[in-house]
């Protein structure tokens, strides 16, 4: 008996390491849904399969038949989307969502800063350089 698409949930769980409850709640799903979905004991429809695919960006045909990789390329605009979605799904004050308000307040010459802030700490430097 060959791999099912109930085993392929349960691995995509696993591979996020996300508790069942916490998938649910990304899909609107019930917890004991999701939790059949992973043993097997129930099939995803076809919208539960697409939301899948468009929350965790897994590769559908991977999702249904177990060919090709788990996940599918993304696009950075995509990547970023789907940070702050989880970041204001989470608790009210975790640091994500307080962080994504701070940056929501910047104005340009403090994006500037920022940015030559970022630049010289991935280069290992401690302060950006002055012009």
């Amino acid at each position: 008996m060959g791999e099912t698409i109930g085993n392929r949930i349960d691995a995509l769980i696993h591979d996020q390491g996300l508790k069942k409850m916490r998938v649910a709640e990304l899909l609107n799903l019930d917890q004991s849904y999701v939790t059949q979905l992973a043993s097997g004991k129930r099939n995803p429809s076809d919208r539960t399969i697409a939301d899948i695919c468009r929350v965790f960006h897994v590769n559908e045909v991977w999702l249904r038949t177990g060919e090709g990789s788990m996940y599918r390329e993304i696009t950075r605009d995509e990547e970023i989307s789907a940070f702050i979605e989880t970041a204001l799904s989470g608790e009210s004050d975790s640091f994500k969502k307080r962080l994504l308000g701070v940056l929501s307040r910047l104005d340009e010459s403090q994006w500037e800063l920022l940015e030559q802030m970022a630049e010289a700490l991935a280069a290992g430097k401690r302060e950006p350089e002055t012009k």
